[in-house]
This record gives C-alpha cells, sequence and structure tokens, in this order.
C-alpha cells in the first residue's frame, strides 16, 4: 500500500467521523484548494502528513469519543524483576484490544509520538486485509489470463 492510498484511507474515516479536510488544509497549510487528491498528494510530499497525524482536529475526528475502537497490540518482550529477585524475560502475545473512552484520541496522538513511524502505528487502525503474501497469488483476469495482483 502506497503512503497515498494509506493517507486516502485514514481521511477518509476521519470524513465519515465528521472531519473537513478542506477547511483543515487551507487554515493549517495555507495552501489553495484545488481538489482532494491533489490535497493528499501534497501531504504525502516531503513528509507532511506529520502536520496532519499529529492535528487534534484530525485525530480527535479519527478517533470520534465514545466510539468503539478495535486494534491489534503487537507482541511485546521486555525484562523484569521477578518475585525471586532475579531479572526475567517477559514475552507478551498479540491481542486484540477494544476501548470506549471519550478522550482516546489523546492517548494514542501521546502512541503515535514514541512509535517509530506514525503511519504504521496508524494503519494497525484501518479496516483493510493484509497484503502479505496478495503479490505472489496469480487472479485470473476478464480476459481469461492469469495476471498477478499488484
Amino acid at each position: 500500500m502506497t503512503r497515498f492510498q494509506l493517507l486516502q484511507l485514514l481521511i477518509g474515516q476521519a470524513k465519515a467521523n465528521g472531519f473537513e479536510l478542506r477547511r483543515w488544509y487551507t487554515s493549517n497549510l495555507g495552501l489553495p484548494w484545488q481538489h482532494t487528491r491533489h490535497a493528499i498528494e501534497m501531504l504525502s510530499a516531503e513528509k507532511r502528513y506529520f502536520v496532519l497525524l499529529f492535528s487534534h482536529e484530525f485525530a480527535s475526528s479519527f478517533w470520534k469519543g465514545g466510539e468503539l475502537m478495535t486494534f491489534q497490540v503487537p507482541s511485546q518482550t521486555f525484562q523484569r524483576r521477578m518475585a525471586d529477585g532475579s531479572i526475567g524475560t517477559v514475552t507478551r502475545k498479540a491481542y486484540t484490544r477494544r476501548n470506549t473512552r471519550e478522550d482516546a484520541w489523546r492517548y494514542h496522538l501521546r502512541e503515535m509520538a514514541v512509535s517509530e513511524d506514525p503511519l504504521r502505528y496508524m494503519r494497525r487502525f484501518l479496516r483493510v486485509e493484509d497484503e502479505l503474501e496478495e503479490e505472489t497469488i496469480p487472479h485470473i483476469a476478464t480476459d481469461g489470463i492469469a495476471t498477478a495482483k499488484d
């Protein structure tokens, strides 16, 4: 998935919750509005998308307060002091988390700020099928010729 496609999906989900891209774009970036595709292209160029992702207006729309939000928490490995005083390694499996807090967007902004890649953090909240092995699976085109899916 390209950065442009990912931003398109993220903005689409925020728009469904009341986010107004046009108003945000003209007021925060100070650029003239042409159309949505151009705005997303401008955001994806030169990492301008950080302005959008860390915007309180976008975040509060994307993670709408009071809505049930489901996301995958990755597996974790860390060391801690055990009850007997020794240092042990703890491994936690990945799990699905659901929350309904009113200010969930503030929590996610903090988590996104400390993550290595904010776009990868945001991607966890999209309902998109994983593309792990799709590239190698042949698909039948409409003319009957097998092609690899892009």
